[in-house]
């Protein structure tokens, strides 16, 4: 094995970059890490070349344990994306630079040199500078002299970025074509999945610090097992299905899954893929040579060489949740990504706004992972009263849960989580317990960075309750429900927004948790006396009616108010009236220094509320490896209307 991760982590004020990374790099294999920027796949390259320390794991080289040793003592070749070159030394000269600084020959630098210039297509070039060639050929320079030392890894970080589309394709080819022929192990980085499927022996697939799957490109598109993959590779349409004996329910319609036996459940719940390719069009149901989903409009048509692209329009499906394409915000059609060759466009020509039956050739079914919660408890009355009220949350949506035990030990600490095993019972999807000796905000901070958690539900009401929460929201990218009392399964949720991008997430997440609930949902604007104006009260009206029609699409009966106050006399207000049992409200950004503290009106209620848990939504501005860290100001903008 020429390259073995084990179990790589790094942290950069104290977020993880890359996080638990293990990986296997057969000899001579080409190894393509892919994923979107901050996903931290050149940090792990940078780990292996020795570039960045290693907070926790090991890094071996043909079975050398190479985690502490410099740079210069581990062999490998490294090509940068902005080329890197001396622009002082000619072509020649940045070849022999490696060798000469580990006191080769001359004569035997000037061999290796010309035997690179001309296996990189550079020969007759050596004496001119970098800035007197092209772009294409000083990456070729660069790639000739990270191999003039003939190393045993050879690491490429993005290194066709900075190129155009027609050099790209040229140097890709001739990349495999080297790396072919000289059988050096490489890994090459890259946000550019049509490059990758050319490179890849095998492909690894990065989110936020973790890979998520490795495998032959083909596979990983075609019958990927999580839904980031799903939808990251290629353009995807997923669905959420149901499990049968022999494939696939999507409401009324069934698709069988004769090329993958056994790879689902029988009974539970299924994210569908079907690829653009897979879909089929034609005038008539009867027309269809495979099973039909409906029949729709054509909302767009692009042309793309080759092939044609179409989104399409169809009803809604009763029972069916769209993850991708997401439904838009206060629509209430499906979308469908559709491609056809341009033999079928000529066979059967589309316009925009054309009725066509849509029918699905293939599909493939990943398992529902379903929503996730974390449950933190010390056995303090406040954390069983959360855990009584994540109990029944957790039975209808059949979540996933996490018991997570702290601030008990010993026998004290094993009864308890016991105990809450038993109150939970069969109801989740998964249960399992895990503890920690560790300070309680140290402890689960530290969970929810080992595993992403879509909620974490938090017992408030004992001391420093509302400062552990600040503390757990400074990590992970999970929202937040806090239980300050044991109640009964909410049933009418109160869902403050502002007209807004943030508030689109308010809705769409509290609508996919509450559904399972059978609860209804009222959203609720509140306008200053200043801002009450007969343009906003349209805008706001406009914005909270295609709110619930969003609710609508999933089954959550809605309704809309628009109130004109002081925004905490008025939710208050609100709650009594309406008697409501759970208040949503959106998490405040992190402020300068780039902590979250419940504040302002969210840390008002948060203090003031006793009665019912409050949902706490956070919008997923991301930039880089964590929760994009903007001004305090822009959020604030955006939430106005409620502060």
């Amino acid at each position: 094995m020429s390259i073995l991760l084990e179990q790589l982590s790094k942290r950069y004020d104290g977020h993880p970059v890359v996080n638990d990374v293990s990986l296997e790099i057969a000899d001579g294999e080409f190894f393509v890490l892919l994923g979107s920027s901050g996903s931290g796949k050149t940090t792990v390259l940078s780990m292996i070349a020795g570039l960045t320390g290693i907070d926790e794991g090991r890094v071996l080289l043909h079975g050398r344990d190479v985690t502490y040793l410099p740079t210069q003592e581990r062999n490998v070749g490294y090509v940068f994306q902005n080329y890197a070159l001396f622009q002082h030394m000619t072509v020649a000269d940045n070849i022999e630079f490696g060798l000469r600084v580990r006191n080769v020959r001359a004569a035997e630098r000037r061999k290796r040199r010309d035997e690179l210039l001309e296996l990189v297509g550079l020969a007759g070039l050596g004496n001119r500078m970098p800035r007197q060639i092209s772009g294409g050929q000083q990456q070729r320079v660069a790639l000739a002299r990270a191999l003039a030392h003939k190393p045993d890894v050879l690491l490429l970080d993005e290194p066709l970025g900075a190129l155009d589309a027609k050099i790209r394709i040229e140097l890709r080819r001739t990349l495999k074509t080297i790396q072919r022929e000289l059988a050096v192990t490489s890994i090459l980085v890259t946000h550019d999945q049509e490059e990758a499927f050319e490179l890849a022996d095998r492909l690894g697939v990065m989110s936020f610090g973790r890979l998520l799957e490795v495998g032959l490109s083909e596979v990983l598109y075609q019958q990927p097992q999580t839904e980031f993959v799903a939808t990251f590779l290629g353009t995807a349409n997923l669905l959420v299905g149901q499990a049968t004996r022999t494939g696939v329910q999507v409401g009324p319609h069934h698709f069988p899954l004769q090329h993958e036996p056994g790879s689902v459940d029988a009974a539970q719940r299924v994210q569908v893929l079907f690829r653009p390719e897979d879909v089929v069009l034609a005038p008539s149901a009867e027309e269809l040579t495979c099973q039909p989903l409906g029949q729709g409009t054509v909302e767009e048509i692009t042309f793309a060489g080759s092939f044609e692209r179409l989104r399409l329009n169809l009803p809604p499906i009763p029972g069916v949740r769209a993850i991708a394409p997401p439904v838009a915000y206060g629509s209430h059609a499906l979308s469908v990504e559709a491609t056809r060759t341009q033999d079928q466009v000529g066979h059967y020509p589309l316009l925009p706004g054309q009725a066509v039956w849509v029918g699905i050739n293939r599909i493939h079914a990943l398992t529902h992972p379903g929503l996730r919660f974390l449950l933190p408890t010390d056995g303090a009355p406040p954390a069983l009263a959360a855990l009584v009220v994540a109990s029944q949350i957790a039975k209808l949506a059949h979540a996933r849960v996490t018991l997570f035990g702290y601030g008990l030990t010993g026998e004290v600490l094993q009864r308890h989580l016991q105990e809450g095993k038993e109150q939970m019972g069969s109801g989740p999807a998964a249960l399992e317990t895990r503890s920690s000796n560790l300070p309680a905000a140290e402890a689960i901070g530290q969970e929810v960075e080992r595993n992403p958690y879509d909620l974490v539900v938090l017992g408030m009401g004992g001391a420093g309750s509302v400062a552990l929460a600040e503390q757990i929201l400074q990590t992970g990218e999970h929202h937040f429900l806090l239980v300050p009392c044991s109640q009964s399964t909410p049933q009418r949720a109160l869902i403050c927004v502002a007209s807004g991008e943030p508030g689109k997430e308010d809705v769409l997440f509290t609508g996919r948790l509450v559904r399972h609930l059978g609860a209804t949902a009222k959203l609720l604007t509140v306008l200053s006396e200043a801002q009450d104006t007969p343009e906003t009260q349209e805008r706001v009206h406009r914005f909270l009616g295609k709110g619930v029609q969003t609710l609508d699409v999933i089954g959550v009966p809605a309704t809309k108010v628009v109130r004109v106050g002081r925004a905490r006399d008025e939710i208050l207000s609100e709650i009594q009236a309406g008697g409501h049992d759970l208040l949503v409200l959106g998490a405040p950004l992190p402020d300068v220094d780039g902590k979250v503290v419940l504040r302002g009106l969210v840390g008002n209620l948060v203090r003031t509320i006793n009665n019912c848990p409050i949902l706490i939504v956070r919008t997923p501005m991301r930039g880089g490896n964590n929760v994009l860290r903007t001004s305090p100001s822009s959020r604030v903008m955006v939430r106005k209307e409620i502060v």
